[in-house]
């Protein structure tokens, strides 16, 4: 028995792929051994504090995306990834009640303790294998529960889902990144519904829920016109979750393989068939996502990139190339520091905030930019080796390779020290992880490809990657880290 046929033509997609500080429209060409990715539009996304607090200007956004559709061309179809966890409220007649609040707002403080007062931690993580997060979507709708807005809202749209309502008026809301607000059962993937009762969250205002590749509406004749595009254009639920979109994107053989999405945050984890909802879990900090094609994202949040960007920003951006190449010949391992540590979390002082924790831990303190830089990717990659040892414990899941995605792929020192603290192979690439995940949706939902052995081949066979072999023994890693655990 033989598959469907696949389309052979050559076709056009857009992926609105929005980050915390910019957002970008890509282009992106699928044949059957194409593909290609342009960047039609960039905008930045400049959240504003107001005297309610700090708030995403999502006019500002959806202009953005409208002008970059309108720099694309005419394409086939539209996806739109995003952050997660946050939301905007319509009323009765669908229009919006207020800026989505950012999800680094304060109005979450002691909500959690609230919470589990009610439904324990341990229970909590029982029922949706969610990390703690101060900012999750849950707590961020405890902490509304009194406000006027959301007492006259009908209707919540997470971010991605809002922006793909504006475009074709239909509603709905993507798994992926419904898995995020930790009112989903990754078990079965669909609501919550004991939980959300407990806590008297109402889940009628969620849109009804949809996965990556179903049909989400069309082009609005109004938009149609703003970006003087063409109708009928599809709108295709993508991964809308961007790490959703990024694991998508790993171009991966079979299913022994770790992966980590790298960027201002490293996302670290296995590509799982079911969630692992252990109290060792839950302990070890590792969050369970929905994923493509029913599958789980089992990951951890490490700060990324996150502490070279801010210590750049403090040096007055010198020549990263330079930078790296000098951080090379440093010492391998003279400092490390916890790279998930909260106190790395704000902005501002970094160079001397990591220099003051490897004083107080004893060791020595770094002090060129090219020690403090060869001290904060020893430290990235000892993180990346903890998550991807602990990953395949917890869910007994072996793995030959470590996939690296998305900008941190760019690095090359940094992925030959995971290479080295992981003793696996690194296969790096591709960069633009989340929005070729999101294309290929798109793609697969035209059958221009198939499931994700499909997809994956296609990158393998289009994508420029580069692999590094671990060298030497992982012997000075363990050192390492038991230097920050005494």
């Amino acid at each position: 028995m033989t598959g469907p046929t696949r389309e052979a033509a050559v076709k056009s997609y857009a992926a609105v792929d929005l980050g915390a500080s910019s957002g970008r429209v890509m282009v992106g060409r699928v044949g059957p051994d194409t593909l290609e990715l342009t960047e039609a539009h960039r905008f930045p996304n400049r959240p504003v504090r107001t005297p309610e607090g700090l708030r995403w200007d999502i006019l500002s956004l959806y202009a953005g995306v409208l002008d970059g559709l309108r720099a694309a061309g005419q394409v086939d179809s539209v996806g739109i990834d995003s952050w997660a966890v946050d939301y905007g409220l319509l009323d009765a007649d669908g229009a919006l009640l207020g800026n989505p609040v950012h999800y680094r707002d304060t109005r979450t403080q002691g909500v959690a303790e609230k919470v589990w007062a009610t439904v324990p931690a341990a229970e909590l993580y029982a029922a949706t294998g969610l990390q703690y997060a101060p900012f999750n979507t849950l707590y961020q709708l405890v902490a509304a529960a009194s406000s006027a807005q959301l007492a006259h809202a009908k209707r919540l749209l997470l971010v991605p889902d809002l922006l793909t309502y504006w475009l074709t008026g239909e509603a709905g809301t993507e798994l992926t990144n419904a898995s995020t607000t930790q009112l989903i059962d990754p078990r079965t993937g669909d609501w919550s519904y004991d939980l959300a009762a407990r806590l008297g969250i109402d889940l009628g205002l969620f849109a009804p829920l949809r996965r990556p590749g179903d049909p989400a509406g069309l082009l609005r004749p109004g938009v149609l016109e703003e970006t003087g595009l063409t109708g009928p254009v599809p709108v295709t639920a993508v991964g809308s979750h961007d790490t959703a979109s990024a694991v998508a994107a790993v171009p991966a053989v079979g299913e022994r393989f770790a992966y980590i999405c790298t960027g201002t945050w490293s996302l670290a984890g296995l590509e799982l068939a079911a969630p692992v909802l252990t109290e060792a879990s839950r302990a070890a900090n590792f969050t369970n996502e929905l994923g493509l094609d029913g599958t789980v994202r089992y990951l951890r949040n490490i700060m990324g990139l996150w502490l070279l960007q801010e210590c750049l920003r403090e040096w007055g951006n010198p020549d990263l190339d330079d930078l790296l190449s000098a951080a090379a010949g440093v010492p391998a391992l003279r400092s490390v520091v916890d790279a998930g540590d909260a106190a790395f979390l704000a902005p501002g002082r970094m160079p001397s905030r990591i220099a003051d924790a490897c004083r107080a831990s004893g060791q020595p303190v770094p002090g060129s930019p090219a020690e403090i830089t060869r001290c904060i990717l020893d430290s990235l990659a000892l993180a990346h080796r903890r998550a991807v040892l602990q990953a395949q414990e917890l869910a007994d899941h072996p793995v030959d390779v470590v996939h690296v995605v998305g900008g941190g792929a760019r690095n090359a020192l940094l992925c030959r020290l995971t290479a080295d603290a992981c003793g696996l192979p690194v296969v790096a690439g591709p960069p633009e992880a989340a929005a070729l995940g999101n294309i290929l949706v798109q793609a697969r939902a035209q059958n221009q490809t198939g499931d994700r052995t499909e997809m994956r081949a296609l990158l393998s066979r289009t994508q420029p990657l580069t692999r590094y072999e671990p060298r030497g023994t992982t012997a000075q890693w363990q050192a390492a880290e038991s230097r920050l655990t005494q």
